[in-house]
């Protein structure tokens, strides 16, 4: 079955064979390496084609993912999924709490200083250790703290987030 890409959030990416039985090692892109093992099929993916991958058995190891997908029985199979994304049908993630945002639901959006200067669109999220920074692309790249004292507000419905920081810097 194929989905569209509008409807999956990507989570991770098929980075390599694990052994030799047919496990995937994977690059896990959520805030914890076991926050993916929470589904019980995944969807592979790549230049927008999507296939549902039923998991027979995964686990965290160190800092990715190793998984045995069903159909997947050699090092073969598992190195030709090598570079595939690894995605959750948007609707089986949990709701988030107020104020707490999925990274894909930030990407995209305009970015707009407390003077109503635009500074360019979120392209992607920096996870620090100390604090997630905003990677803006406009006119030229920012790296903007995602902390209360800089983010004012996010507005999905309006597609922008509002920061206390200057266009100069």
């Amino acid at each position: 079955m194929i989905r569209p890409a509008e409807a999956m959030i990507i989570m991770g990416r098929v980075a390599a064979p694990f052994a030799v039985s047919g496990w995937v090692r994977i690059q896990v892109f959520t805030e914890r390496p076991d926050g993916l093992l929470g589904y019980r099929d995944w969807w592979l993916g790549r230049d927008g084609q999507w296939r549902q991958a039923m998991i027979e058995e995964a686990a965290v190891h160190g800092r990715v993912v190793v998984a045995k997908l069903k159909g997947c029985d050699d090092r073969e199979a598992a190195a030709a999924l090598r570079g595939c994304e690894v995605a959750v049908p948007r609707a089986a993630l949990p709701r988030n709490a107020e104020g707490e945002y999925y990274w894909a639901d930030l990407e995209g959006l305009r970015v707009r200083n407390l003077q109503h200067q635009e500074l360019g669109r979120i392209a992607g999220l920096i996870d620090t250790g100390a604090n997630r920074v905003l990677v803006v692309r406009g006119e030229r790249e920012r790296l903007i703290p995602f902390v209360g004292a800089v983010v004012q507000s996010v507005d999905l419905a309006r597609g922008e987030v509002a920061v206390d920081w200057e266009a100069d810097w």
